[in-house]
This record gives structure tokens, sequence and C-alpha cells, in this order.
């Protein structure tokens, strides 16, 4: 705890994620905010795909898809989630595993209306992770939904946000001959207070 200085340096987790993802905007060429999300299926297979983070809160990390992908029903079905957000140009990563809800309220219309219109019709238009005859059948339900909706699409039921509440955050920096510097922060405890400690590279 003692060595915990520097970038490492504070005591809430989430305020060091913040930090690290502002200094990452101003680095990385493109997407800082991408995420690596790993889910598992019912047979206990993981699965992982990138993402973009859209907001860490006091206590959660914060993302948004279709209801429908196979991301969302793994997610259902187990309730749980993990992720790494890693940066080149800084030589960290942050390590996430926890628990997952829904955001599906207020936060999720105001994040969609948020949206470009183009982004908003293709959330419409796509039933993610489903087979596609051919880009062409897409576009055409681009069209359509377009004549539907109009210039002010309202959020699909089908689509919203997930809050990930960790229960271990590691956070990760580069280090000379590979001795990495590693601190993991889990809770424990009935109070859910976080404990700190330093891990071997």
């Amino acid at each position: 705890m003692s060595e915990r200085d520097g970038i490492f340096a504070g005591d809430d987790p989430f305020v060091i994620a913040r930090n690290w993802l502002a200094e990452a905007e101003k680095s990385e060429v493109n997407d800082p905010n991408a995420i690596a999300l790993s889910t598992v299926d019912a047979d206990g297979l993981p699965n992982a795909r990138m993402v973009l983070l859209k907001d860490i809160e006091d206590d959660a990390f914060v993302f948004y898809t279709n209801y429908g992908s196979v991301k969302a029903q793994e997610i259902e079905q187990s309730g749980k989630a993990a992720f790494v957000m890693h940066w080149k140009s800084l030589r960290r990563q942050i390590r996430v595993r926890g628990t997952v809800t829904r955001e599906e309220g207020v936060q999720a219309d105001n994040y969609f209306a948020s949206r470009s219109l183009k982004s908003k019709l293709g959330a419409w238009a796509s039933k993610q992770s489903q087979p596609l005859s051919s880009r062409a059948s897409l576009m055409a339900k681009v069209a359509k939904v377009t004549a539907q909706h109009g210039p002010t699409p309202q959020r699909p039921e089908f689509w919203g946000g997930y809050r990930i509440q960790p229960s271990e955050i590691e956070f990760w920096a580069d280090g000379a001959f590979r001795l990495h510097d590693r601190f993991r922060w889990s809770l424990s405890g009935q109070d859910q207070n976080w404990k700190v400690e330093r891990l071997n590279p």
C-alpha cells in the first residue's frame, strides 16, 4: 500500500479509472474508451468482443447494446461479465470483473438521444448478431425504419445499457524488464470495503 503512489494513488478505483481514461483520450488515436468485453455462454464457453465504454460512474461501468445480441443474451443468462481496457500509448490496462444489471431508463434514453441520427436508425435496423442475407437487405431495412421513425427516432425497447458493478478491478502499468506494476482492488466483507493488493507481474 505504501508504494501505491503516482498514477496508482487514491482511495477510489473509479476516480483512478476516470483519470487514466482522461489521459488516454489525449494520446490514443482511436476509441480510447474501447473495452474487450467477455461473457460466457450456457455451456461455459467464453466470448469476447470490442465495445465502447460510455460512462464510469461512482460504482459501475456502463456500455450500451442491442438486448437481442449474443453478448446481451449471455449477460442475461449469467448476470456476470468481465472486460479489459488497454492503451498502447500509455502502456497501461484496467481489468474488471463483476455483476451486470440493465440500464433501460432515463439514462439510456438520454444516451440514445445523444447519438447521431444514422446511429439511431442503425440501432433500429440491425438485428444484432443474427444472420444477414446481404448488406443490401440491411440497407433496405435502414431505409424502411428511416421512413417509419423520421428524424427523431426514440430508443427501441430492445436497445439499452448494461451496468457492470465490479467485485474486482486491476490496474496494470508496464514496468522495466517486464516487471510490471499491478494493483488489484477487490471487495471484501459484508461492509463491501475495497481491499488493495500489489500483485506479482
